[in-house]
């Protein structure tokens, strides 16, 4: 990071066509980590396995949280995909959430140079926390919030969220990137991790190259858990869900980068969900001891 701040960040990010392949993990925040936390998992994410960025998932309410998360990022040379958390239940507190986040966006001069986008999130259509046209409505107000402080923004979805709600193309239309959830786990066809490219191309990303506009993609909760619990069942008799399977999906995607480097928008980049088992079972990349549960490389660029 440049000792003193550029005047702007219009000309600070990468082209999006260089953000292909792996480009970092999703980070829940619903332990409210300290400061010291957040340093060390960061440059671990950054150095260790090479990152450029962090999704941001869940929600901590603590007062002067989002700016802990810059002051780690700013620190580590990570980027951040900010999240206005909706949560599951029913509540309206994603508002004071939202005005907080933008609030903090405004004050704190670091952080636009470490946004690279505001998120709402996550699931909001499937979840069916809003209507398709109030949720294209809230991202159009984010839009104009934050134009000022060139901060895009997006909504963090299924294609199936989109789908049951008639495409909510109105949502697609008004959101500036694309944040996709790809969890072919979930899938009624899954079975093993090696056979999953089919659902995660022809049920999933396909349907953003058709009605996604050609805009950029990320698929930032991207994932195969290692166990099952209360909240994470197979909808397919055949789905396996073991070590060797996460490890198995996370390879997949490695081996297809050539593929994703060239897909319309400047091709996909992709986030592994999620970063430790302490933030979702079975889903890290690291065990709740801190062990990692398999080796994990992969290509950022081909």
């Amino acid at each position: 990071m440049p000792p003193v701040l550029p005047p702007d960040n219009t000309l600070w990010w990468c082209d999006p066509s260089t953000e292909y392949a792996f480009v970092g993990f999703s980070y829940e925040v619903t332990a409210c980590q300290t400061p010291e936390q957040l340093h060390r998992e960061f440059a671990d994410i950054r150095y260790h396995f090479d990152s450029r960025y962090v999704r941001l998932y869940g929600a901590c309410d603590r007062e002067g949280f989002y700016d802990d998360i810059v002051d780690a990022a700013w620190d580590n040379s990570l980027g951040v995909h900010a999240l206005v958390w909706f949560g599951f239940d029913g509540s309206d507190i994603w508002i004071t959430r939202r005005d907080t986040l933008f609030a903090s966006l405004h004050a704190n001069p670091r952080a636009k140079f470490i946004t690279r986008g505001v998120q709402f999130g996550s699931e909001p259509l499937y979840d069916d926390v809003l209507p398709h046209q109030q949720l294209a409505e809230q991202v159009i107000l984010a839009k104009q919030n934050l134009s000022r402080l060139n901060i895009p923004v997006t909504v963090s979805e299924l294609a199936y969220g989109y789908e049951e709600r008639g495409g909510a193309q109105d949502v697609l239309d008004a959101i500036d990137f694309i944040n996709i959830h790809m969890l072919p786990f979930f899938d009624q066809d899954a079975s093993t991790a090696n056979a999953s490219w089919p659902i995660v191309i022809d049920k999933n990303l396909d349907f953003f190259i058709d009605h996604g506009n050609g805009k950029k993609m990320y698929w930032d909760e991207n994932g195969w858990p290692s166990v099952t619990s209360p909240n994470v069942q197979p909808n397919s008799p055949y789905a396996v869900s073991d070590i060797l399977n996460e490890h198995a999906y996370f390879e997949l995607l490695d081996s297809k980068c050539e593929y994703l480097k060239h897909v319309v928008g400047g091709g996909v980049g992709w986030f592994a969900h999620i970063y430790s088992d302490n933030m979702e079972p079975g889903y890290g990349i690291y065990n709740s001891s801190g062990h990692l549960k398999f080796p994990f490389h992969p290509r950022t660029e081909c």
